[in-house]
């Protein structure tokens, strides 16, 4: 009975081991681990697992082929909806999604789609298998801003349906959050995105760094002067949050944005680059998503002593269980229950301590979850020289601030409806930049449908608003 068979674990590195470098942490299955896995699958005639996918890939299909041993015919299955499966199979928070939808999660545990699709991805690379047909060319022209998961998934399906397509990128490198905001201990730079933005150029996709839209050329360019018959704006939301507590402006205070950045886009792990960062000693990082858990896990493998700071209680953590549970395996320390009133400084304009006061759990927010309320006369310090604060980001405004006729919300994100379509005709619009900051997957998502409707608008067959 398929269901009977126990869920195949992959191997990762040892927790101390890993805690030391910045080499990725799980191996994947080989061959034969894969095949097990995916002969659990019950091959359900109403498959939970594709409607609770973003992108809707034929996940029972390519999993048979996984069985089958047959994992090129897997790989195209696949590529017909993601051309970043390398990517989706590392990061994206499959057990609320694909896997959260398994029927075999019901009594039991979920087949490891993820995993699967890590696997057939990674075959795929390491044996030059890329599916790269599109249709002929329509003569029509496309601009992308931003080379985050969005813009790419959307760029691949204009490509294919042959469109020629154009990426702006404001940084040296593309990827987006892929390049800058995911360690490489989670989603290895070289061997994985690298290769699968080399997959998306492959289908004609051009793409053109150092390009910031709203400075070096606006929204408006690209549609008057440089002819380019629609734009989808997928440039994500890098603007960071703090608290705006006292203290703020000390030296070692870092939003989790610059100090990621730093390290994996400017390769500041990495001795044999000139990127400046600080090594803090003890380090304290305040949030309790997953950009907390890298950051915090970064600073780890950079030598600091870690403790993750959390105004909720374990059980309303945000951040994927997988990855609370690796940063728990490395020896990071979590202080739950806790919100920061206060930076405290050295008197030489360095951090010294973080004040916290101590909170309990109330009724219900907005959220659904409980909301946080101090305890009065619990203040306490945190030792540290490193505050890092990962508490969410928000879309730059510099495109909205310089695109006439974009509207945007109240918290700053462009407004489009579900095709993706702006109140701008011909701009369009996916990812964090609409959402806020989201999963790589939702973007994907995102993206997709804006390119269904960016070819509807062009083929005529949609209103331009």
């Amino acid at each position: 009975m398929r269901n009977k068979i126990p869920r195949v674990r992959a191997k990762e590195q040892d927790a101390k081991i890993r805690a030391t470098n910045f080499k990725e942490v799980c191996f994947g299955f080989n061959i034969s681990e894969a095949q097990a896995e995916a002969s659990r699958c019950l091959q359900c005639k109403v498959p939970g697992c594709v409607q609770q996918c973003p992108v809707h890939i034929n996940i029972p299909a390519f999993i048979a082929k996984v069985e089958a041993g047959d994992i090129s015919a897997a790989a195209k299955i696949i590529a017909k909806d993601s051309f970043l499966p390398a990517v989706c199979g590392r990061v994206c928070p499959q057990e609320s999604q694909c896997e959260g939808n398994c029927i075999l999660g019901k009594k039991g545990e979920s087949v490891s789609i993820g995993k699967l699709e890590r696997f057939v991805s990674d075959y795929a690379r390491e044996h030059q298998i890329r599916f790269t047909e599109k249709a002929p060319s329509k003569g029509k022209s496309v601009a992308i801003v931003g080379s985050g998961p969005s813009s790419l998934a959307c760029a691949s399906d204009l490509a294919r349906n042959g469109y020629d397509v154009t990426i702006f990128e404001a940084l040296h490198r593309p990827g987006g959050v892929l390049e800058y905001g995911i360690p490489e201990f989670r989603l290895p730079k070289e061997s994985v995105v690298s290769y699968e933005i080399e997959t998306v150029k492959s289908l004609g996709v051009k793409i053109i760094t150092d390009v910031l839209i709203g400075r070096t050329i606006t929204v408006d360019d690209l549609l008057g002067k440089e002819g380019f018959s629609a734009v989808y704006i997928g440039s994500g939301a890098g603007l960071p949050k703090f608290m705006g507590i006292p203290g703020e402006n000390l030296n070692g205070v870092f939003s989790a944005n610059e100090y990621l950045t730093r390290n994996n886009l400017m390769k500041a792990f990495d001795s044999s680059y000139e990127t400046p960062i600080f090594h803090g000693h003890k380090t304290a990082v305040v949030g309790g998503g997953n950009v907390a858990m890298d950051a915090a896990r970064t600073a780890l493998r950079l030598g600091s002593k870690v403790t993750i700071v959390y105004r909720r209680s374990q059980a309303e953590l945000p951040a994927r269980a997988e990855e609370v549970h690796h940063a728990v395996e490395e020896g990071i320390a979590f202080d739950m229950l806790t919100n920061p009133v206060e930076i405290v400084g050295d008197g030489n304009g360095c951090v010294k301590a973080l004040r916290c006061i101590k909170m309990e759990l109330g009724e219900p927010d907005e959220s659904g979850r409980r909301r946080p309320l101090p305890v009065e006369g619990s203040e306490f310090e945190i030792a540290a020289d490193c505050v890092i604060m990962a508490l969410g980001t928000s879309p730059n405004s510099l495109i909205s601030d310089t695109t006439e006729g974009l509207d945007t919300d109240r918290k700053g994100c462009i407004i489009a409806d579900e095709t993706g379509a702006t109140s701008r005709p011909g701009v369009f619009a996916g990812g964090d930049a609409v959402s806020g900051a989201a999963t790589v997957i939702l973007a994907m998502g995102a993206g997709r449908t804006a390119a269904a409707s960016i070819d509807k608008y062009l083929s005529g067959e949609r209103s331009p608003l």
